[in-house]
């Protein structure tokens, strides 16, 4: 009798462990990178997935496509086949991915509790099985449904077999052999206005990147403590992300906690302001942030174009959301960004030397989206120059922005070429209604798809999506105008924003 007793805790205790291993790495998803093995084990590259994190996770997906291997822990032919898909997985997931971004391979492990109802629903049968389609599909699917674009792979036993079905039905020809950043998916037809549309996740890697190169090189410093808060509270306001508004206020909120003045006033370099101190558990753009690759800023090469460029995307759709009262805020705040946070010597310099030219506060949010992006072109007619020499991306050049096929309105003489006069006539108001669709309305196309898709409905305001996703006390953006004037907007709002949000409940970091 003690026996059985003593067996029925044992078998509970172990279904209760696994339910916690399984809800433990789930929470964590760590989309499209390599989880790292221990003890000499090679790494996971297909994303384990359960109950608790597969709407989430194939909701969130860049990629158009996505494998779910379902499968049991316990299966001899599942642990058999498991390097077999790990094979192909290594091509789509993961940091030093061949092809990343094209296919989300995952797996859930049929075998947990946890997963019953999933597996249910999947009417999973054998294992182990594989389905293919659309990441969006996954979401609330009706097994019911009729004309669905999930697909069974029926033949898929071997990693040279499953390669080939994929191959067959993307009309693709990958193989094991592909390097790292193979160019024959790059995005160069600027004539596509859509293109700019992966790039929101290209902005959340670039706000990410930032966030990690200041902590990892110890760059809050007294003296710029006062620039990274300023920043970050343009990013509150005006980030085209959501979860980047989100992580950027939990930031913000606590920062006089995580980095208090006193600190570096008494030493410079304090841990508490860097990566080893609790400001480093932070994500500014959530725990999925960053992925390890770029969609619309991918270079043929690997160290080219990538963080450079989704750096000056984020610049832009900044640029084209700040109200008029805002502008001279926003461009100082941006300068002072830069000029304290980027580590490119020569960039930044020349940054500095074309924000010191300008005399006179800029009065229009119309007059800093113009302005920034005059300096866009600055900076890319100065490094044309230097690619000239060799160094630059042979498979993107640098242009004059933006191009005549994506915007001939912006040329008052569309027809004339660079080679009869270099001097480029303008129609600024093109130049701007361009702008604010391609880097406002263009940029956030898949997120509204999203929320669309999830039954999101009509359209949020910036205000009403920093609420839902906060729960924060927002100044109304119109009072930002008064404000400005007394020259102390941004300091302003977030010193009341700040205080209001200190006198509700704490917030936790998003360990």
């Amino acid at each position: 009798m003690s026996c059985s007793i003593f067996l029925l805790f044992l078998a509970l205790f172990v279904s209760i462990l696994e339910q916690s291993v399984s809800v433990s790495n789930g929470s964590q998803r760590v989309i499209l990178r390599a989880i790292s093995g221990q003890d000499g084990e090679k790494p996971d590259f297909a994303v384990e997935l359960n109950a608790t994190n597969f709407d989430s996770v194939l909701k969130e997906t860049p990629a158009p496509y996505a494998i779910v291997e379902f499968f049991a822990h316990w299966c001899p032919a599942c642990r058999n086949y498991k390097p077999q898909y790990e094979k192909v997985a290594k091509l789509f997931n993961g940091a030093d991915a061949s092809h990343p971004g094209i296919i989300l391979m995952t797996r859930v492990d049929c075998a947990l509790t946890i997963n019953s109802k999933l597996c249910d629903k999947f009417s999973v049968k054998y294992y182990p099985m594989l389905l293919w389609g659309p990441p969006k599909k996954f979401v609330g699917w009706d097994p019911k449904q009729e004309n669905s674009e999930i697909l069974t792979i029926e033949r898929g036993r071997t990693a040279d077999i499953l390669l080939g079905w994929i191959n067959k039905q993307l009309g693709s020809s990958y193989g094991f052999d592909d390097e790292k950043y193979e160019n024959e998916h790059l995005q160069r037809n600027f004539s596509d206005p859509g293109q700019i549309a992966k790039a929101i996740y290209d902005v959340e890697e670039a706000t990410s990147t930032a966030f990690g190169i200041i902590l990892d090189q110890r760059m809050i410093k007294s003296e710029t403590r006062a620039s990274l808060i300023k920043f970050l509270q343009l990013l509150v306001a005006h980030h085209p992300s959501k979860r980047c508004r989100k992580g950027s206020a939990d930031i913000l909120v606590d920062f006089d906690n995580l980095c208090p003045s006193e600190i570096l006033l008494a030493n410079n370099e304090a841990d508490s302001c860097s990566k080893k101190g609790t400001l480093g558990n932070y994500q500014i753009c959530g725990e999925e942030v960053p992925r390890g690759y770029w969609m619309y800023c991918r270079g043929s090469k690997n160290d080219t174009r990538g963080f450079s460029c989704g750096l000056w995307v984020l610049l832009h759709s900044l640029s084209v959301r700040v109200e008029d009262g805002e502008s001279d805020l926003a461009f100082r705040t941006t300068c002072d960004f830069i000029y304290n946070f980027f580590v490119c010597e020569e960039c930044r310099q020349h940054f500095h030397g074309m924000c010191s030219s300008v005399s006179s506060p800029f009065k229009k949010a119309r007059d800093f989206a113009l302005w920034l992006w005059s300096a866009h072109n600055q900076v890319n007619e100065r490094l044309m120059k230097d690619e000239s020499l060799g160094g630059g991306d042979p498979e993107f050049p640098k242009v004059t922005w933006p191009p005549k096929q994506l915007c001939p309105s912006c040329y008052l003489n569309p027809r004339k070429t660079s080679d009869e006069n270099s001097k480029i006539d303008w129609n600024e108001n093109e130049v701007f209604k361009f702008l604010v669709s391609y880097y406002g309305k263009e940029l956030v196309n898949l997120y509204k798809d999203k929320e669309l898709q999830a039954g999101g409905g009509t359209e949020k305001t910036v205000n009403e999506e920093l609420v839902a996703s906060t729960n924060a006390v927002v100044v109304p953006l119109g009072a930002a105008l008064a404000i400005a004037v007394a020259s102390c907007a941004f300091g302003a709002l977030a010193c009341f924003w700040r205080s209001q949000q200190k006198n509700r409940k704490p917030r936790r970091s998003w360990n």
